[in-house]
């Protein structure tokens, strides 16, 4: 025989309460609205009595699953993991759960996920996948599905995102090399279609600017990963130019840098500095442990997360683009110029 499942009403009539106060207190939303004696008393009685809410009951009273999908491009990526865990914190507060789907950059893959994720009547999305011009907005839209970017923006402001400063971050490293007598300075950019990819190049060309430095050396990347890191670096050494710096629009491809000067003899720092940006795990334990501009991954993750239950709650919530400042961690990739920029 089974054993009877508890119910509220029999948290309630333990407590002597009503059962929607027993609902508040154990609803992490509404659980400040009560008394702290109230509140402790009911959730010791639920734990006593084995209480546990019924997801399915309470999705059909409510019209809400309390779930969340989120959409990375890439979970290998060692800056998605730390973006997740502020996502998964903060949802975790509300009572959400997140549904973690990644598409490995494949725009019909993330296209589909988003079709299964709402199949499963999720209440909304958060979006890491996003390019500049993504068809995935206008499906959420179709599909009436609340959604946030996160790390990434899109053209046109139809939602609302949560991004660090790239254009100060990647102005943050170029003056860096400049300070340590760096006058021509390579760019890696990452790959145009993309938010991160735009922006940091554009802070980059800005920068050089607004010091009168020689016209660039850009090479762009065609994706966020070592091996394109390196085929870029590789373009940027060809143009013979005596480029005695690089900035990389990641840290992905800032080890293609490394990868690429490598293969030509050159060594980092004393042929060829290099900064990253991410600041991703185990930045400091490469060889040479990397200069980086360090953004506040949790934090992006948590903030995308408040945004979206704040649009679930409230579907006239207004717009918001949240720029996260970043910092740059400085180690032993970058160093002063010196005289010899080419082995002998």
């Amino acid at each position: 025989m089974h054993k009877k499942r508890t119910r509220i009403q029999d948290v309630a009539r333990a407590a002597g309460v009503h059962p929607s106060t027993v609902s508040r207190v154990l609803n992490p939303r509404t659980r400040g609205l009560m008394s702290l004696a109230v509140a402790e008393r009911v959730e010791s009685l639920a734990r006593k009595l084995g209480y546990s809410p019924d997801p399915a009951a309470s999705g059909l009273r409510t019209r809400r699953s309390a779930t969340v999908g989120v959409l990375i491009p890439d979970i290998a990526n060692p800056v998605f993991p730390l973006i997740l865990r502020g996502i998964e914190s903060a949802l975790g507060e509300a009572g959400y759960t997140a549904i973690i789907a990644n598409t490995d950059n494949d725009a019909a893959r993330a296209r589909d996920a988003i079709e299964r994720l709402a199949a499963r009547r999720i209440d909304g999305a958060i979006i890491a996948t996003a390019t500049r011009r993504d068809a995935l907005i206008e499906q959420c839209r179709g599909l009436g599905l609340p959604a946030v970017l996160v790390n990434r923006s899109a053209d046109g402001r139809q939602f609302s995102s949560v991004v660090v400063d790239d254009r100060a971050g990647i102005a943050l490293a170029v003056e860096h090399l400049l300070q340590l007598g760096h006058r021509v300075i390579g760019h890696v950019a990452g790959p145009g279609q993309l938010s991160t990819g735009a922006a940091r190049r554009a802070g980059f060309l800005a920068a050089i600017k607004a010091h009168g430095l020689k016209t660039p050396a850009v090479a762009e990347a065609d994706s966020y990963d070592i091996a394109a890191g390196e085929r870029a670096c590789a373009r940027l050494l060809d143009t013979k130019r005596k480029i005695s710096a690089i900035v990389a629009a990641n840290d992905l491809l800032a080890l293609g840098c490394y990868d690429a000067l490598r293969r030509r003899g050159l060594a980092c720092p004393r042929s060829v500095s290099v900064t990253g940006f991410n600041d991703m795990a185990f930045a400091d334990r490469f060889a040479p442990p990397l200069t980086s501009v360090r953004i506040p991954h949790r934090q992006m993750g948590a903030e995308a997360a408040r945004l979206l239950l704040e649009k679930i709650a409230n579907p006239r919530a207004p717009i918001q683009e949240i720029r996260l400042a970043p910092q740059l961690v400085v180690r032993g990739s970058s160093a002063p110029l010196k005289g010899r920029l080419r082995p002998p």
